[in-house]
């Protein structure tokens, strides 16, 4: 479960809780695919790719479109 940031916060930069599960478990995916790619099992700084997602929407370096 994420803590930081909060929930609230999240879902008023992505417009929806819907929204914010599918964008970030997107990102959360790409984000172990990566470090799969690169021969990790997990990621590299040992954080979750969920909460790194959810820190990434947070900090506005993910914006989502509707398409």
């Amino acid at each position: 479960m994420i803590h930081k940031p909060p929930i609230d916060d999240l879902t008023e930069k992505v417009g929806s809780k819907y929204s914010l599960c599918v964008v970030a478990s997107k990102r959360a995916r790409q984000l172990m695919e990566q470090a799969q790619n690169q021969g990790y099992n997990e990621l590299p700084s040992k954080e979750k790719p969920l909460s790194v997602a959810a820190q990434e929407i947070y900090d506005g370096k993910l914006t989502v479109t509707n398409d």
